[in-house]
């Protein structure tokens, strides 16, 4: 099986305190299961985390963004 590979990577993101911000990356095959991690650490949807996909495009929405979420 062909391994899943990234098409584009997440790019850095800068957004003012309070605000949202959308992370997005592009996978080489389409519905791909994507788990998304901060540090060593497993995120689940959320009112702070809300994920999308879409065929090969991930996306991870941060409401409220801190500087812990850095």
């Amino acid at each position: 099986e062909v391994p899943v590979l990234f098409k584009q990577e997440l790019q850095n993101e800068e957004v003012k305190e309070g605000k949202q911000v959308k992370l997005t990356c592009e996978l080489s095959k389409p519905d791909t299961p994507v788990k998304w991690m901060k540090g060593g650490t497993v995120l689940y949807a959320s009112e702070k985390y809300e994920f999308k996909q879409h065929g090969t495009v991930a996306e991870l929405i941060i409401r409220d963004v801190k500087s812990i979420d850095s």
